[in-house]
């Protein structure tokens, strides 16, 4: 029952977040400069049709009853309908999530399969010399731009080894060795710069719950250095590295925009900042608004994993 409440709550912290996006979203479509009907029709502009493309569009009501409307339908899944394309916001944002959820998967996991041993490893050796490269090669994969390091991989391995293609996308059902063929740089330069993020997460972690007396008891007892460190040490380090792993995971799924842009991969950053360069308003409502909730569903889910992995949590 103690978990069921703490899911509640948090369930309802969600739906404010939420309302308070809906309400940023909304008054920032309509303060970026530009007319996005007159965008919109572009060469096929004429009085009547720029009016009747604003009266199709809500935009020529007052904004309190364009937001409850815009409230009404988002609530139903309707979001509009392109600027751009003409087609529903959702159809277009449903076609581009899962090329962004296939991006983040392997990125995250790529991220993961680094982090965890390098800064677990760092930490059982901090002040040695595998500590100082654990920290100097995280650092720099801080430091290094994500565009560069995208186009570095694609010079080595698709211009100068020629092993993958250098863009593009393949859906993973209908072409599982291409959509892997495709995925691998982006995903490899998603997973590098959230790896060096994620090392240094880790091996604070494990070096802050090694010193606590309970991990000095274990020792005391001779119990060897690996049990010490999985069953004491890496198990209660577990929720600061959950919450690193979750923000990298929400930050991917939001949309790497300049990675996509790089691999032309078509998710949801890459449609974002076409259709902020297109004035699309109801793309980049509904995009945002998406994203948003993607951010709310990995909280949550962290959350609760945190409840899991520790009593304390769900009791406080």
């Amino acid at each position: 029952m103690t978990i069921l409440r703490f899911l509640a709550r948090r369930l309802i912290y969600s739906l404010v977040v939420l309302v308070g996006v809906l309400i940023v979203v909304f008054a920032l479509a309509h303060l970026v400069p530009g007319d996005p009907v007159r965008i919109a029709l572009g060469t096929r502009y004429t009085p009547e049709a720029y009016d009747a493309l604003r009266h199709a569009s809500g935009l020529d009501r007052p904004l309190p009853a364009q937001f409850v409307s815009y409230l009404g339908h988002a609530a139903t899944g309707n979001l509009g309908v392109s600027f751009r394309s003409g087609d529903p916001v959702a159809q277009v944002l449903a076609e581009r999530l899962p090329a962004t959820v296939s991006l983040a998967v392997v990125g995250i996991v790529l991220a993961l399969a680094i982090a965890l041993p390098a800064g677990i490893y760092a930490a059982a050796h901090e002040g040695r010399l595998s500590d100082v490269i654990v920290r100097i090669t995280s650092q720099f994969g801080v430091s290094v731009p994500d565009f560069w390091l995208g186009i570095l991989l694609i010079s080595l391995f698709s211009t100068t080894l020629g092993w993958l293609p250098t863009s593009g996308y393949r859906p993973l059902f209908d072409d599982p060795t291409g959509w892997l063929r495709h995925v691998i740089l982006p995903g490899l330069t998603v997973g590098l710069v959230a790896a060096a993020i994620m090392t240094r997460y880790v091996r604070s972690a494990v070096l802050e719950v090694s010193a606590m007396g309970y991990v000095r008891t274990a020792r005391s007892k001779g119990l060897s250095p690996r049990v010490i460190t999985l069953r004491h040490v890496v198990r209660n380090a577990l929720v600061p590295i959950l919450t690193i792993t979750g923000i990298q995971l929400a930050t991917i799924l939001g949309g790497v925009i300049v990675v996509e842009v790089v691999f032309a991969w078509p998710g949801l950053g890459r449609l974002v900042y076409l259709s902020v360069a297109a004035r699309d308003y109801p793309v980049i409502q509904g995009a945002v608004l998406l994203i948003a909730v993607l951010f709310l569903a990995v909280n949550l889910v962290v959350d609760v994993l945190y409840a899991l992995v520790d009593p304390r949590i769900r009791l406080s």
